[in-house]
């Protein structure tokens, strides 16, 4: 009898906003702005974020305060009832709501280790600047820590390795369900890498 893949997880992957066009400029601009201006984050991300910067200790509501960030949430919006049509959830896509979007600026020797997203149900990432020289985002395989004597898989197997990374282009946005293990290793670039990330969650009416 045929093996017959069980369990699978799904990550998203798609073009959301060109880099030419006049959304893209502005929320570049803006990410900047925000950096200059966020002193409350400077100060978590010294402590939390080594050699970076994120707003997620401070300005994490970004479509509430900005209508350029308002703007790409309806843009993300499509994507996200996209995936989860793809993950055949039986719910309502308007409970699916996104509730925390932030920005992130990795600069040479910064580290984002590996975590999940708790109590959210979809996350992801929107890229305005991936240098070429820059980290990807890697993901752990959610069956890692029960493998029992396993033996190694060849090199050939893309889809049975134990980590999986992806490198987005700008412009890009990528989705995953929040209890996916991920991380984004050292950035080595000396060109910053440039990233809106965000959290969905079940508000159920």
């Amino acid at each position: 009898m045929p093996s017959l893949p069980v369990f699978s997880s799904q990550i998203y992957q798609a073009s959301c906003v060109k880099p030419s066009s006049s959304l893209f400029r502005a929320l570049k601009k803006e990410l900047s702005q925000i950096e200059a201006a966020d002193a409350q984050g400077h100060s978590w991300s010294s402590k939390n974020y080594p050699n970076g910067y994120t707003s997620y200790g401070s300005w994490d509501r970004m479509h509430q305060m900005s209508p350029h960030f308002a703007d790409l949430q309806k843009l993300l919006d499509k994507h996200v009832h996209a995936y989860i049509k793809n993950l055949q959830w039986d719910v309502r896509a308007r409970e699916i709501q996104l509730t925390r979007i932030w920005v992130n600026v990795m600069r040479e020797n910064t580290l984002h280790g590996m975590h999940i997203h708790p109590l959210s149900v979809v996350s992801g990432t929107f890229y305005l600047q991936t240098p070429a020289d820059g980290s990807a985002i890697k993901f752990e395989d959610p069956r890692f820590n029960q493998f029992m004597n396993r033996p190694p898989v060849k090199a050939s197997a893309k889809k049975e390795q134990p980590f999986l990374s992806i490198k987005p282009k700008a412009g890009d946005v990528l989705l995953f369900e929040s209890w996916m293990r991920h991380e984004v290793p050292i950035h080595q670039s000396k060109t910053p890498r440039l990233s809106i990330s965000f959290n969905y969650d079940w508000i159920r009416a």
